[in-house]
């Protein structure tokens, strides 16, 4: 590598710090020429002498005390911090910016994330919670976190959650009302809390399967609504049917605040999937986000 200015300068004051050239060149891992050299092409730069050599000693000139007492003290803290970056390489720090549904709140973000949070304190996590279909690249964003149907396909994918199910519900005491749907039809004479897609702007068609049988049903009822546990709430307090994961109406079924109608009818789905960019190295908190979701997350 060709010497600069900086080269030298480092080598000078690993002479003048130890006030002999073969000590210094131990130091650095050179031979003792290389250092006298190098000293001597420092010293035509600066145009004048910066030490003086005698057979027993090596001390330094006026003009190479005052270039030590202004150059010194930079040059070693640059490279105090080089060799403090070097042994800190196991501490995971930056910002990890994260885009994430609705539905991976309860399944992904609160097992995960406050022990992220506690494992790596140097680390600062911003997240996004939005259904909307993210450009993360476009956004500055690290990752995004959706159904594998809405990630595009020169991403990388991360499985966060084994397959599951979407589901229709509803209270005990609207079904009680209103009776149990059991057929697609049945819907029609039903208050369904519809969903409008925050990509889109539509209404989204409840999308239901038994076999090989796949039907898109438009439904309508006294709300529509943008967010899933929005959505959830309302249907447990009575105002209609939800169409909601499985993963996500989990606590409110095994409760018995609401119940699940339909349940031939209802389609799986892949699971939830950490998505970044293929072309891009993910980043260490990237990484270390990635290690402890595996670690902690029941993926089949």
């Amino acid at each position: 590598m060709a010497l600069t200015p900086l080269n030298e300068l480092a080598v000078f004051i690993a002479v003048a710090r130890h006030k002999s050239f073969t000590r210094a060149a131990k130091e650095l891992g050179v031979s003792t020429s290389a250092v006298s050299h190098t000293v001597r092409l420092l010293e035509e730069r600066a145009g004048g002498a910066l030490l003086s050599r005698t057979t027993r000693s090596v001390s330094l000139t006026d003009m190479g005390q005052r270039l030590l007492e202004r150059a010194g003290p930079g040059l070693e803290a640059a490279l105090s911090a080089l060799d403090h970056l070097s042994a800190d390489t196991s501490e995971v720090t930056g910002t990890l910016r994260l885009t994430v549904p609705v539905t991976s709140i309860s399944t992904v973000l609160e097992p995960v994330l406050p022990r992220f949070i506690q494992e790596h304190p140097h680390v600062r996590v911003e997240v996004r919670v939005s259904d909307r279909f993210v450009n993360i690249v476009q956004e500055g964003l690290d990752a995004g976190i959706r159904l594998t149907e809405s990630v595009e396909r020169d991403m990388v994918q991360v499985r966060l959650t084994p397959p599951f199910r979407f589901v229709i519900v509803g209270s005990p005491a609207y079904l009680k009302k209103r009776g149990t749907p059991t057929r697609p039809e049945d819907l029609e004479h039903h208050d369904c809390i519809s969903f409008r897609a925050p990509t889109t702007g539509l209404l989204y068609h409840w999308e239901l399967e038994r076999g090989r049988r796949e039907l898109r049903v438009p439904v309508k009822g006294p709300l529509v609504a943008d967010h899933a546990q929005f959505m959830l709430r309302m249907a447990i307090a009575g105002v209609g049917l939800a169409y909601l994961a499985e993963i996500e109406a989990e606590p409110a079924l095994s409760s018995g605040a609401v119940r699940a109608v339909m349940e031939d009818w209802t389609p799986s789905v892949p699971g939830l999937f950490l998505y970044y960019p293929h072309r891009a190295r993910a980043s260490p908190p990237l990484r270390a986000f990635i290690n402890l979701a595996r670690k902690l997350l029941p993926v089949k």
